[in-house]
Order: structure tokens, then sequence, then C-alpha cells
């Protein structure tokens, strides 16, 4: 079977964008180009092109550590399928928005010089929460962080995300280039707020002036972006290439349901991404914390216990009436520390989330959703949790969370979270002690609030003891 590339003739039922991607001029460059990226904000751009027949706006996509990715992506010609998988069957959309593929550890130069191009005109971005280096006390740059450390180090040899977004700036700035938009993608409160004050903060540390220039021409508009996209396995690419007729080592597969709130907020333009389905807004703060703590949060809570009962996939754990029941208690108690969202009716979004997760069609592992969990606690379960006590609320869902997760890390014989280390000493002491105590130890893994709250410390303790029991 051959390849697929710009010269495949594709089967009838195949969709694609109805432009020529060779017409196309690089107008946004997006640094993390993985599953994600390629199956939400690239078909995003695609529909966004159709609809407006323009050209400035293809993308760069790069890969700060993985060179594979990158060189599949040349080889396709940077064509890729990515399989919709719902009730009405399989349909596949090959994606024609990536027009460049850079390999950061490879083509730094070649990065820098495509972000501080006058054509550029908007950053995407999602790396991951644990990329951005983020002090969990402070929520400046974390100088522990080897990213953070090696760039502050080596500001013109950079390797780490905010480390390149600073470099290409500073040439932007000495170039007398025009001012960009800098849209943060990822799973953070607020990300647009945090990845500006990082860039400064980093910024500052460089040159005053440049620090300056970035708060008068930058702008870091907000988003709140949602897509359930699994890893992709053997089966997925057998998958499209029965539907595409082409080997594809790069096909995706997801669930129809995509969305996209972003804060309009922009430098120099912007593609109509509404007319792919996205929400532009003057703030998006409400959006966030309703995916964050009932679509993220309930995503948390389900990883863990699928790995705690040994349940492979999210639709496995849904398969379980009584962990069915959990999840919709837990978006119950996430209710009231929400803000009123427009345009969204709460309840039919609790229901359709409780869908998306039981969609027998999608194969997301528990294993993925659980890993980091250092970095996706404290927006997801306890920044709620904080909520609630604070107005003298009930918090025990949320310390039931917690007491997964802490019985997960004391069983999983590998984890994969940036505070592994620290995790598995704490476990150790956890479980010769019968005490939570030693994670609440951690500097900075848990607030104050919660962790000098003795009621709630001991609803964990017991569910802890509970689980391990079991």
């Amino acid at each position: 079977m051959n390849r697929l590339g710009k010269n495949t003739s594709l089967p009838s039922g195949v969709e694609h964008p109805s432009f020529d991607p060779a017409a196309l001029k690089v107008g946004i460059v997006h640094i993390g180009v993985g599953a994600f990226h390629r199956a939400h904000q690239a078909v995003y751009t695609d529909k966004a092109i159709d609809a407006a027949f323009g050209t400035e706006w293809g993308i760069a996509g790069a890969s700060l550590r993985s060179v594979d990715i990158v060189s599949d992506l040349k080889a396709q010609d940077f064509r890729y399928s990515v399989v919709t998988r719902g009730a009405d069957g399989d349909r596949a959309w090959i994606v024609g928005s990536i027009i460049d593929a850079i390999a950061a550890t490879e083509e730094r130069e070649h990065l820098l010089d495509r972000l501080a191009d006058t054509g550029t005109r908007i950053v995407t971005l999602t790396v991951s929460e644990k990329a951005y280096g983020i002090d969990p006390v402070s929520g400046g740059l974390d100088l522990s962080h080897a990213a953070i450390a090696h760039d502050l180090s080596h500001p013109q040899a950079p390797v780490g995300a905010i480390g390149i977004l600073v470099e290409a700036l500073a040439r932007r700035m000495t170039l007398r280039r025009d001012p960009l938009t800098v849209l943060c993608c990822d799973n953070l409160p607020g990300n647009g707020h945090i990845v500006r004050r990082l860039v400064l903060d980093m910024a500052e540390r460089r040159d005053r002036e440049l620090a300056r220039w970035i708060e008068r021409e930058i702008r870091f508009p907000s988003s709140m972006v949602d897509r359930i996209v699994p890893a992709a396995t053997e089966t997925t690419r057998a998958l499209a290439a029965s539907l595409i007729g082409a080997e594809d080592r790069l096909a995706l597969e997801t669930e129809p349901f995509a969305q996209w709130v972003i804060e309009d907020d922009f430098a120099a333009g912007r593609p109509a991404w509404e007319a792919g389905g996205a929400i532009f807004v003057r703030d998006v703060h409400a959006y966030e914390k309703m995916k964050l703590r009932l679509l993220n949060g309930s995503h948390s809570l389900i990883a863990y216990l699928g790995q705690l009962n040994k349940l492979d996939y999210v639709r496995d754990v849904m398969g379980v009436p009584a962990h069915v029941e959990r999840v919709r208690q837990h978006m119950q108690a996430v209710l009231p520390t929400l803000d009123p969202v427009p345009q969204i009716d709460l309840a039919a979004y609790r229901e359709e989330l409780v869908a998306r997760f039981s969609n027998p069609a999608i194969a997301h592992r528990t294993a993925q959703i659980a890993m980091d969990g250092t970095q996706k606690m404290p927006q997801r379960i306890f920044a709620p949790a904080m909520e609630r006590l604070a107005v003298g609320g009930d918090a025990a869902d949320f310390a039931d969370v917690v007491a997964l997760w802490l019985a997960y890390v004391m069983a999983a014989e590998r984890l994969d979270d940036p505070r592994a280390t620290e995790l598995k000493t704490a476990a150790a002491l956890a479980a010769s002690t019968g005490s939570t105590a030693p994670f609440f130890s951690i500097a900075g893994l848990f607030p104050a609030q919660l962790a000098n709250d003795v009621a709630w410390r001991a609803r964990v303790d017991v569910g802890v003891a509970a689980l391990r029991a079991a």
C-alpha cells in the first residue's frame, strides 16, 4: 500500500479541505505538534481557510523533542488523516493546513527564524502543563526546571517553550517586526495570563527593555480547548488505511465533539476559526473552569479508578454502573464552584460528557490520563476543594478523588510525573506509617489551606486506607 502524500488519490468518501496546501504561506507557528493539535487546531484552521479563501494562515508545526513526528510529516508532504469515530460510523478527514514541520532539537535556528519572520502573526502552543516550568508556589518561573535553568543561562540557544518564545520575541524587537499573538491551548486556568507572566519574567531577567516591549506589543489571549484524542495505535493506523486507501503513520482517531473558546484579543489578525465552530468571547474564565473541573477533573477521577481496578480504557470504567454513578456524583459536587457559562446548559453538558466518556469506539487509556498528576490535580481538584472549604461547604468528594490519586501513587510500579521521585519517597513512608502526612509534607504540592485542614486531611487518610484494604 502506498503512503499518504500530496499525490494520493483518495476514495470518494474521504473528506479534505478545498484549498491547495501548496498555495499557503506560514502565518501560524505551532509549538507542540502532537496528536491533540493535529486533531483540533489544525482541523479548525482547515475549516477557517476554506471559509475565508485566504492563503496567509498556513501552519508550521514544531516539535520540541520528537524528531520522528517531523520526519513522518515531511515524508507524507505534511498530510495525515483524522478519523472521527461516532455512533454514525467512522469518517476520515485529510488535514491540509500544516505546510512545514520543524524538529527543534536539530533545527533550532529554523524555528527561531520562523517565529521572527514577518509573515508569522500567531504562535499557538500545546506542550503540556509541565513543559512551561511553572513554580507551583509562586506561579512564576521554576528556576529548578531543567529547560528554564538552561534558557536563562543560554538565552540565544533556548531549548524550552518559554525560552524559545523570549528569544524569538527579542529577535522580532531587534528586527522591528510587527507584533504577534501568543495563544496557549494547554489545560491551564487563565493560560494566556500564565504564559504572559512566564515570558515577561524570563524577559525581565534578560533585558528590561525587551520586557517592556513585550508588555506593549504582544497579545496573550486565553483559550479553552476540548476534544478527546487518544494516543494512536496500530489499530488506529489500520482503520485509517482502510478508509483512505493509503498507509498513514500519522493517523489519529478522535470523537465527533470538538470545542474551542478563545479570548478575542489578537495583535495582527486571526483565521476565521469560527467557521469550524470556535467561540470568540471577551473572557474565557467561566468556560475554562467548567471544562477543567467537569471534564478534566472527571477524567482524573476515571483514570485513577481505572488504574486501581485494572481497567485499561475510559470506556471500560464507564461500563461499570457504580463508576458512572461516582462520576456523576463528582460532577454534582463541582457545580457549586462554577460561574454562569454563557451559551452553555450545564445539565446538558454533564450528560454529554458521560456519553463522550462512554463512547465505545474511543480507546482512551486511563494510564495516559493518570500521568503528571502533580501538574493536573491543582487546577482540577485542589482549587474547587479550597473554594468549597472557604465558604463552609462540603469538600469531601474532592478529598475522595485525592485519596484515589494517592492510592494510585502508592500502588504504581512506575510513575510518569515530574515529581515522581518525591512522590515515591512519600509513598514508601505513607505505607509504613499508615498516614498520608508524607505527601502533605512535599513542598508546594498541596496548598496550605488543604494541608492545614485537619478534617479534610482525615477524609483523605480514611479514603486511602479503605482503598489499600480493598
